[in-house]
Order: C-alpha cells, then structure tokens, then sequence
C-alpha cells in the first residue's frame, strides 16, 4: 500500500513545489504588482533623460559652427576662459 502512495505523492509535491513558485516565484504572479511599479519608474526615467537630450541637442545646434548663436558662443567664452570686463556686471541666472 505504502508503494502504491509514493509515486502519487511525489507527484504532488513536485507539482505543488511548480505551482508555489508560479505565484510566488521571482517571475511569478505575486511579482507582476512589481513589474508594473518598476516599469512607471522607469518610464519616468525615460521621460527625464528624453527632456535632457533635447535640451542638449539643442544646446549643440546653437554651437553648431555653421550657425553658431553669438550670444551662448559669447557666454561661454567668458564664462570659461573669464573673459569679464571691469564695468561689466554679471547676473547668474541659475
């Protein structure tokens, strides 16, 4: 009798031992709340770093040496060689 309920139970406590990690499991359905916290985060992440690369795309097409705008041209140049006159005042805008 007793080798009749092994093959039974074995069986049950490999499938149960499957079902347990389909809910609970790293990849299970428990996880899937986890998923969807994660992938807001990094859609938001996605939007910060897409509003940095247009900011700095545009930033270096006004750079560009075809058509540079004078005015950044002329704030960076001051700016990092401090090229500042003596009655020249200076107004951080930051």
């Amino acid at each position: 009798m007793i080798k009749r309920a092994i093959v039974p139970a074995l069986t049950l406590v490999i499938v149960g031992n499957f079902a347990g990690y389909a809910i609970a499991g790293d990849n299970g359905l428990l996880a899937w709340g986890g998923y969807a916290r994660q992938l807001e985060e990094r859609q938001a992440e996605l939007a910060e770093l897409e509003a940095e690369r247009d900011r700095l795309r545009q930033r270096s097409e006004a750079l560009s040496p075809e058509a540079a705008d004078p005015d950044l041209a002329d704030e960076l140049v001051r700016r990092d060689l401090g090229l500042i006159r003596d009655d020249e005042v200076i107004l951080p805008l930051e």
